[in-house]
């Protein structure tokens, strides 16, 4: 693979002071496709830098574009690994399915992600709580007007050191129910991780912030009755000592900690129901007293307490406002295999070197 060294190192940032997505590493990974070229050209490492497109790139216009978002850490040895890389790629060739975009060798995007987050070690801090932040993302680069697919597409990775999503940390969020605008619905493009998606949700979510909320809890695009996820999360709760979560039906992304929590709540015995979800439900649990804790999952964050939910004129604090033991287990065991802290029962740690 080609690599193209920077002239000069960038000065990092404070790493006890890092935010999320705020500063990106010296080097970034490109890759272009051109169907009438036979498809892609091998990967290359060059210097971060600005972008040039045309004016009538298509993706400017009409909105063809993915992304994923992942992470590398540093063990107590100094080892980089990463957490699930090959199903975030897994999960981009869905995408690029549904969005009528070239497909990704997977392998050989992730033998040159992995010399890239080499190369950039030391852009990875160690403190608890942080990590290297890796974000694939892909765009239409052809340029013309016209509704139809590109047949040329630019793939990129970014490397990005961060430390908590949210600014409290681990102190439980707070969530509005979003009753009047919808984000997806069957049939659209919801499970799909593509920019529309999120460009959709965020007037709602600045009206949640005007009234103190952190994020926006979705209901379904149909009937506006069911729970659904939330914006950088998928959602759970825990209800009468049973785990419950939106079943995978199209219109809601695929979490890969999601997923990750899943498979360590049912080794750890605890029950868990993948199924719709009615914002009833909700309500009448917690007037009953049986709405024992609510967390979100997602990369950025990985577990994210909830403390207080509310929808309409209800507002419900869960738990006291305090973070849940199941909450608590599910933070500590699945960053725990993260860092390599905790043994990796699963497979899922890659190691970089």
């Amino acid at each position: 693979m080609k690599v193209t060294l920077v002239k000069e190192r960038k000065q990092k940032p404070d790493f006890s002071k890092l935010g999320f997505g705020k500063y990106f590493t010296d080097h970034m990974l490109v890759m272009e496709y051109d169907a009438s070229k036979g498809g892609w050209d091998e990967p290359e490492i060059i210097p971060f830098d600005d972008f040039k497109i045309s004016p009538a790139c298509c993706s400017l216009h009409y909105g063809q574009g993915i992304f994923e978002g992942l992470k590398a850490y540093k063990n107590a040895d100094g080892k980089i690994t990463m957490f699930r890389p090959r199903d975030n790629f897994i999960r981009m060739n869905r995408s690029a399915e549904r969005l009528c975009m070239a497909k990704v060798d997977i392998d050989v995007v992730l033998k040159a992600l992995s010399e890239l987050v080499e190369l950039e070690k030391d852009w990875i801090p160690t403190a608890p709580g942080t990590s290297l932040y890796i974000r694939p993302f892909m765009f239409g680069s052809e340029a013309f007007l016209g509704v139809h697919p590109s047949k040329k597409f630019l793939f990129a990775i970014i490397l990005s050191p961060v430390g908590s999503y949210y600014e409290h940390g681990l102190q439980p969020t707070k969530l509005i129910v979003e009753d009047v605008y919808t984000r997806a619905s069957q049939g659209g493009t919801g499970e799909a991780k593509c920019m529309g998606n999120y460009a959709c949700s965020l007037l709602a979510g600045e009206v949640a912030h005007e009234k103190g909320y952190d994020q926006v809890l979705w209901l379904d695009g149909e009937t506006k009755s069911n729970v659904t996820e939330v914006g950088s999360m998928n959602m759970f709760f825990v209800i009468d000592g049973v785990v419950v979560t939106a079943e995978l039906d199209g219109s809601i992304l695929r979490g890969i900690t999601r997923d990750s929590a899943i498979q360590v709540l049912k080794k750890k015995g605890i029950k868990v129901e993948e199924r719709v979800v009615p914002i009833a439900e909700i309500v009448s649990a917690y007037n009953n007293g049986k709405l024992d804790e609510a967390f979100g999952t997602g990369t950025a964050a990985v577990i994210s307490p909830v403390g207080t939910i509310t929808y309409k004129n209800v507002t419900m604090e869960i738990n006291g406002g305090k973070m849940g033991k199941i909450t608590e287990m599910l933070y500590d065991e699945i960053t725990g295999i993260q860092t390599q802290r905790l043994p990796d029962p699963f497979g899922w740690v890659y190691h970089v070197n």
